[in-house]
């Protein structure tokens, strides 16, 4: 083989390789995801509520990406990122308190490429938590409505986590526009209008919503755990330009 011959070659594999590289990351079969047969039983009766196969589509999250699970509570959530940035990526599970139900959790395989963060909602500071890709927020900001939250702090701190372009996703249970953000503790709602507004004005930009945990029957007056008709709830996606 001539010299020629070989450097023909090295260019097509450096070409290729560049190829390679700037074509977009592979999205995950997300519904194949939802239906693996070790997720457990738990997960598998919340996906009646939570919709997950349409969740993942829309939040859209792919292998490699690095993600920040707001309020991560016992898991559901931060097991589904796990599975659906792997291989390759990384999902930080953020509390605010210890919580034993995610530290069994833990233990399953889908969780290897988690790290718990026990920190408070408005202090994000550990260094980790640096250009991520996404942040999910799943029906838990209406909390801090109620919690010693300071959150405009948070607002900022999930905005300064990201990397440009990155995204924020939440998902809340809907309260009346009149209610704002006053009704966190006693019907654990708030206001789509409220929780945007915040979110703008911490320099997040509102990209599209969601309907399909949309339950216009809802008067929105009552406490989600014993209301009388499924709960409508907003799902919202935000980028950091």
């Amino acid at each position: 083989m001539n010299f020629t011959t070989l450097h023909r070659i090295a260019i097509n594999c450096a070409f290729a390789a560049l190829t390679l590289l700037a074509q977009p990351a592979r999205a995950q079969d997300y519904t194949a995801l939802v239906a693996a047969t070790d997720r457990s039983e738990a997960d598998r009766q919340a996906d009646a509520k939570r919709d997950p196969v349409k969740l993942l589509a829309f939040v859209a999250p792919k292998p490699g990406w690095r993600v920040l699970d707001m309020a991560a509570g016992a898991g559901y959530s931060t097991e589904l990122m796990a599975r659906a940035v792997a291989p390759g990526g990384k999902v930080f599970a953020q509390h605010d308190r210890a919580s034993e139900k995610f530290a069994e959790r833990m233990k399953a395989p889908a969780m290897a490429n988690v790290e718990n963060v026990t920190t408070p909602f408005d202090d994000l500071s550990n260094p980790a938590l640096r250009n991520l890709d996404l942040v999910t927020f799943f029906f838990g900001y209406h909390d801090t409505t109620f919690l010693p939250v300071d959150r405009v702090r948070m607002d900022k701190a999930l905005f300064e986590v990201l990397k440009p372009g990155g995204l924020l996703v939440v998902t809340d249970h809907s309260a009346r526009p009149e209610d704002g953000a006053t009704v966190g503790k006693t019907y654990h709602r708030i206001a789509e209008a409220t929780l945007r507004s915040e979110l703008e004005a911490a320099g997040f930009v509102f990209v599209a919503d969601a309907d399909f945990l949309r339950h216009p029957e809802d008067a929105r007056t009552a406490i989600v755990f014993r209301n009388p008709t499924p709960v409508d709830e907003f799902v919202l996606k935000f980028r950091r330009p």
